[in-house]
């Protein structure tokens, strides 16, 4: 392990197919009224919603609905609820859903009390909130982002044609979420998989970067192990518990910070992913499965042995024999076999991005340093068009 680091996670959770019953001991510890954040209605059809009011309720809640926060949530979206929030004195913000709704819940907590506009400040300038924050807490309805246990928020700006995310500090992350693996039975299997595929690739944004030896990598082979075996039986059978507990586990640990600790990380799938989704709206998920393969070979040959490691460790495949070009190829080939067998979107022509776009999205993809190699535009550009 290299460097120095520190490791706190202030979110407490409850996991488990009776998880919800503790809402009970955590609403009396926040004020009346609350902000009920949900997405387009589905919790309504599957019986979660009138559960849930059902416990507000019982608890003498007054709820303050907020309903229709859409799978890229809106810089409008934010603003209409930080306007919600402070017009109606919300004590504390309930998000029930998926990453969206969690994400959303965050931007609002922090912007209700923003005396600037929050896109600017927190997208633009990606400065710290120092107003008053409102306390969330989480009921996960989908497993993928990981953000029922982190401190980032992502907020799309349909006129800006961008895709931002935030990571704020540990004092915006959900003071407790609540992880029942039967809530996510209902997702249509495009939905599941598309959150599969974004819980990989969490841990690839962090486990393909340095060359130490560290315990982090370790965790991430791990987590990215019982992932595969998970996703391919949650496919067939996507009622299988013990299958979806696995999957709902591994994504809060995919990216709660915890396997980020004594690395650099890189992060260019998402800057690159979430330019295609600023220009096509398309679910998160697919837009990272679609650019995945061309980035992970463009940069192979500046991390080649991680890559190797990767085909061994993850895929267990024998390498003794082969070429390094050969061996590091052959987990990437794996990979691709698998994400097939799972019906990720393998394209961005798939998801409506033509060539007159490829400029834009390149423009609008944010350039780190923290993997093998730092992108230039034209990489990016490359990148794109080998992705199409």
């Amino acid at each position: 392990m290299l460097g120095n680091f520190s490791y706190h996670n202030a979110t407490k959770l409850y996991f488990g197919a009776e998880a919800l019953q503790y809402l009970n001991d955590e609403l009396p510890k926040y004020g009346k009224n609350v902000q009920l954040v949900y997405g387009g209605g589905s919790i309504k059809k599957n019986g979660i919603y009138d559960s849930i009011v059902k416990i507000l309720n019982e608890n003498e809640k007054t709820i303050i609905e907020d309903g229709g926060v859409m799978p890229n949530p809106t810089a409008d979206k934010l603003r209409e609820g930080a306007r919600l929030a402070k017009t109606n004195n919300v004590d504390f913000i309930l998000a029930v859903g998926g990453g969206s709704c969690c994400d959303y819940a965050k931007a609002v907590s922090v912007s209700a009390y923003c005396n600037d506009d929050p896109w600017e400040k927190y997208y633009i300038r990606f400065e710290d909130p120092d107003c008053k924050i409102i306390p969330v807490g989480c009921v996960l309805t989908m497993a993928g982002t990981g953000s029922e246990m982190n401190a980032g928020s992502v907020i799309t700006n349909h006129e800006q044609k961008l895709k931002i995310g935030h990571v704020f500090g540990s004092e915006v992350m959900p003071k407790f979420s609540i992880l029942n693996p039967e809530f996510t039975y209902s997702l249509p299997k495009y939905q599941m998989t598309a959150g599969i595929y974004d819980i990989f690739n969490h841990i690839c944004e962090q486990y393909f970067s340095g060359e130490d030896d560290n315990t982090s990598d370790y965790i991430a082979e791990g987590l990215m192990k019982s992932l595969i075996k998970s996703s391919l039986t949650a496919v067939k059978d996507p009622e299988n518990y013990e299958a979806r507990s696995n999957i709902m586990w591994t994504a809060t640990w995919a990216l709660n910070t915890l396997i980020s600790r004594g690395k650099k990380t890189d992060w260019m799938v998402h800057m690159i992913g979430q330019a295609v989704g600023a220009y096509t709206d398309a679910t998160h998920g697919m837009t990272l499965a679609a650019v995945s393969l061309p980035y992970y070979r463009f940069v192979m040959p500046y991390g080649k042995k991680k890559f190797i490691r990767f085909a061994h460790n993850v895929w267990n495949i024998n390498t003794e024999g082969m070429s390094e070009q050969a061996a590091a190829e052959a987990g990437l080939e794996a990979m691709e076999k698998w994400m097939r067998e799972l019906g990720l979107v393998m394209r961005i022509s798939d998801l409506g991005v033509d060539e007159d776009m490829i400029e834009g999205i390149s423009d609008a993809t944010i350039l780190l340093d923290g993997g093998y190699k730092k992108l230039l535009r034209e990489d990016v550009i490359n990148i794109l068009r080998e992705s199409m």
